[in-house]
């Protein structure tokens, strides 16, 4: 079943969920029309390729002009045809960022509809949501705009205070400039009497103005400190989970317009204050309220721009290398990684001031001895208006490359206490501008990053990465492995489901979950309190293996994305059950029902199990040798199973596999995946690979001690056949 028509087939508040992934970017109308074509191509690719992704979005346009003439509704046409024109321009001017787009869409209805088959939320994306709830963000508005209208009033506040001094400041200087003669006349005195009045009202004004204005900064204040920062604080924690496979990054634009606007109210009271100085030098008087309270407001209002500004600089790409675009905080020496900073200001008149500068481990724990490290490209760039398309000033650095320092000062440096893969390292960005005469040293860093020299080091490196987002939202904690704490299963559980959904489009429900906790940790991995540690998840060796935990997990995950992601996807794999369960599911089914699961023996195995009946009645169970990416880059899984024969006794070989799990047709559930194409290569007849396994009932009789072939024919099939093809024959096909 296609992804889209397993979004119309889910719950309305999962499709709602679906509905916030779509808009003026990506038109949901786009993804309905051409929604085979969309799921057919690979954007994940085409994300990190331009030159892939503009002959996919080329396409894609072909194909929705085509759907345009075709599309006999006259309303929906005119709606196609408009987003066709808009798309058009956007996919000309970026086609990476569109495919980046497509590609994050996709990989977030494979997330929502592996929460739904799970019927329940993890603890962490729970958190996630209700960081963001929709009342939040409404009083945030409301608050945002309640400040925004006070600041305007304030402006013609500070104008009306301005018409009444010039009034007063006029009837002063023409009473200055009558005649000493008639100052002691009875108009004079009227006169006189009148400006004092006109004085105190003044007065009154200023103190008012004063006052409503200390409200306001007051206000600001109270809105950074209590919402503003904390929202932040929260969308930072969220990008965290999202490295890590968790929830779509949303909610940078909202915050962007929640810190321009109140930028905007600090600039405008500034100018407010500018103004009121400007008037104490045409009219002041004794107890004049205005240089008494101005400076100190001054002040506070300078205070409030330099932090927010300064806490407006985040970094919006955490940095990543291309080839992975879904392992970000990873860096491998010698290959390009790209990031990207941003200041949630606007402040486009300061853009071409704006030069960032990147920096490698600038502030290492002290004492520790670790590997160093430099950039080999250029670390300086200018910050652009014209990088993002909501008007933001931000700038991408998209060739950065980290060589290693094997001297300094002539000595060799030697690795850190903890391993390549636990050892954590930090970029900083910095810049440095004056606006309106407020001198603002911008810094920010990205999270903790993992160095690594060869790629055998991903799998390891992954994993502090998972291990530290996981479990803290320090930004520079880099001597965390030092003493890594240990994670809950509740909250390690989600983390794993997440990797099967980001990296294999389909997630764990509770029972694959529950058999990965007992496989971890025992039978006390049915409470999601229980405590797993970091030696356990990842350096340990599972009991009488030679792999750890997550190095067995991180195996099927690479054999599902390279050989059988579309099998993980139609739901046809069980992959995390016991042998115990396994036995238990097929014991009262059909002869001939088969289920497949993942070796637990194997790195990256898939075996199959399948029930037969013996003479005495009782269900026999038998397996095959787990299949591993060696096997299945020869012949694809799903003609495996169909072409898969069993010699018994000499007889004629036979398809033992009839019912996938519970009771599906074999045919039926994966016909679609098979493959029909044949080697027919004139003048030779077609040939084709059959898996066969021989099952013998009774061991074979041994009359003598002469081996069962003789060295002459050994050395013959060695000419014809390859040594992996001897191996497979050889082994046997029931050991697990």
């Amino acid at each position: 079943m296609s992804q889209w028509k397993q979004i119309q087939q889910l719950q309305i508040k999962y499709q709602e969920q679906v509905g916030y992934l779509y808009d003026d970017n990506f038109p949901m109308d786009i993804r309905q029309v051409l929604s085979n074509y969309i799921e057919s191509q690979d954007w994940d690719t085409a994300a990190n390729h331009e030159s892939m992704a503009t002959v996919l979005l080329s396409n894609l346009l072909s194909q929705l002009d085509r759907q345009c003439s075709q599309e006999q509704n006259f309303l929906q046409r005119h709606n196609l045809k408009f987003i066709y024109q808009q798309l058009q321009t956007k996919c000309k001017a970026s086609p990476l960022l569109m495919a980046g787009v497509i590609s994050s869409c996709l990989r977030e209805e494979r997330r929502i509809i592996s929460t739904a088959s799970i019927q329940e939320q993890g603890p962490l994306e729970k958190s996630m949501q209700n960081s963001v709830a929709f009342e939040r963000q409404k009083n945030m508005d409301n608050r945002v705009a309640v400040i925004r209208s006070s600041v305007q009033m304030m402006d013609q506040a500070v104008k009306y205070l301005e018409d009444m001094q010039d009034d007063f400041d006029f009837r002063y200087k023409t009473l200055q400039s009558r005649d000493p003669v008639d100052r002691n006349t009875e108009v004079m005195k009227q006169e006189v009497t009148r400006l004092q009045e006109m004085l105190n009202n003044l007065d009154f004004k200023r103190k008012e103005n004063l006052s409503k204005m200390s409200d306001v900064i007051k206000e600001i204040d109270a809105l950074i400190v209590s919402q503003l920062n904390p929202e932040l604080m929260e969308w930072k924690r969220r990008q965290q989970i999202n490295c890590i496979g968790g929830p779509l990054l949303t909610g940078l634009d909202q915050l962007q317009n929640w810190f321009t606007l109140t930028a905007q109210s600090l600039f405008q009271m500034k100018r407010q204050l500018d103004k009121l100085g400007e008037l104490i030098l045409k009219v002041t008087y004794e107890s004049d309220p205005i240089p008494l309270q101005r400076p100190q407001m001054e002040e506070q209002v300078k205070y409030l721009i330099y932090h927010l500004i300064k806490s407006s600089f985040v970094v919006e790409k955490q940095p990543c290398m291309p080839t992975h675009p879904q392992k970000p905080l990873i860096i491998k020496t010698g290959v390009q990684f790209t990031t990207k900073v941003r200041l949630l200001v606007k402040l486009p008149e300061v853009d071409y001031q704006l030069k960032v500068k990147t920096i490698f481990d600038k502030d290492l724990p002290p004492g520790r001895v670790n590997r160093q490290f430099f950039i080999l490209t250029t670390t300086t760039k200018v910050m652009d208006v014209e990088e993002s398309s909501n008007g933001c000033l931000s700038v991408e650095f998209r060739h950065l490359q980290l060589k290693e320092k094997k001297y300094v000062n002539g000595t060799k440096v030697n690795e850190g206490p903890v391993s390549v893969t636990e050892e954590l390292h930090s970029l900083s960005f910095e810049a440095q501008f004056n606006i309106q005469g407020i001198n603002i040293d911008l810094e920010t860093c990205s999270f903790p990053l993992v160095v690594i020299s060869n790629v055998s080091q991903l799998p390891g490196g992954w994993a502090s990465v998972m291990w530290y987002n996981l479990l803290t939202d320090e930004p520079r904690n880099l001597g965390f492995f030092a003493s890594p704490q240990r994670a809950s299963w509740g909250q390690l559980s989600e983390v794993l489901s997440w990797q099967f959904s980001t990296f294999a489009g389909r997630g764990l429900n509770r029972e694959q979950l529950c058999m990965l906790g007992e496989k971890l940790m025992g039978q006390q991995a049915s409470q999601n309190e229980c405590q797993v540690s970091w030696s356990k998840f990842c350096k340990e060796n599972i009991h009488g293996k030679n792999f750890s935990f997550w190095m067995w997990l991180d195996s099927i995950l690479e054999l599902i994305k390279k050989h059988l992601l579309p099998i993980w996807n139609d739901n046809c794999i069980m992959g995390f059950v016991s042998k115990e369960t396994e036995r238990a599911r097929l014991k009262d089914k059909e002869p001939g029902t088969f289920l497949l699961r993942f070796s637990e023996s194997h790195l990256g195995g898939i075996t199959f199990t399948w029930v037969e009946q013996s003479d005495s009645g009782e269900a026999k169970f038998i397996s095959v040798e787990p299949y591993t990416k060696s096997r299945l880059s020869a012949l694809p899984f799903a003609d495996i199973i169909r072409d898969y024969k069993v010699i018994t006794d000499g007889e004629v070989p036979e398809n033992p596999l009839k019912f996938l799990y519970p009771d599906i047709p074999k045919d039926e559930a994966f016909g679609r995946l098979y493959n029909s194409q044949q080697n027919k290569v004139f003048p030779y007849i077609p040939s084709m690979l059959i898996p066969i396994s021989t099952l013998q009932t009774t061991p074979p009789p041994c009359s003598s001690p002469e081996p069962p072939m003789s060295p002459g024919m050994f050395d013959m099939l060695t000419q014809h056949l390859s040594p992996l093809e001897i191996e497979t024959a050889m082994r046997s096909p029931y050991s697990e």
